[in-house]
């Protein structure tokens, strides 16, 4: 059984949550120049990225946030094959952030069943398998599974 997500007092703090998704559609019409606010996330979700990679994380799928809620304009989503694997990427990432001149916030690093990494405008969820399965955040965010994705595909052709 899943221990449950991690506390999200970092967040609720900093801005005021608001749940209320809205059509994909408007969700990805960003301005064509992106501020650079902007650019700077773009660095840290591909900083964020590539610490993923390197640690050989699975799965990952990034959803966009911004116009769906304020707690972050970024939300990436990762799994590990074990908890040893999900810690060790949750050190990578908290590392790869913190020599970036970030402050990650992090919660659930002790059981390692689900790491949250707090970076500001970016969100890292990191889970193994079965834990990811059964909070689905991709659906609930609005971000498609790699696996939906094929799988969708499939049923549209």
């Amino acid at each position: 059984m899943p221990s449950g997500p991690p506390l999200a007092g970092g967040l609720a703090h900093r801005r005021q949550t608001a749940l209320i998704p809205t059509p994909r559609s408007e969700a990805k019409s960003l301005p064509h120049v992106a501020s650079p606010a902007m650019q700077d996330d773009s660095k840290l979700v591909a900083l964020i990225h590539h610490s993923l990679d390197d640690a050989k994380a699975e799965e990952i799928v990034t959803i966009e946030l911004a116009g769906k809620t304020t707690i972050a304009d970024h939300m990436i989503i990762a799994t590990g094959r074990s908890n040893t694997h999900v810690g060790a990427i949750a050190d990578r990432v908290i590392r790869a952030c913190k020599d970036a001149g970030h402050t990650p916030r992090v919660e659930g690093l002790p059981n390692c069943d689900w790491v949250l990494v707090d970076v500001g405008d970016v969100i890292v969820h990191l889970f193994r398998p079965e834990v990811r399965q059964f909070y689905n955040l991709e659906k609930m965010w609005g971000g498609d599974r790699p696996v939906e994705q094929g799988v969708s595909k499939r049923q549209t052709s």
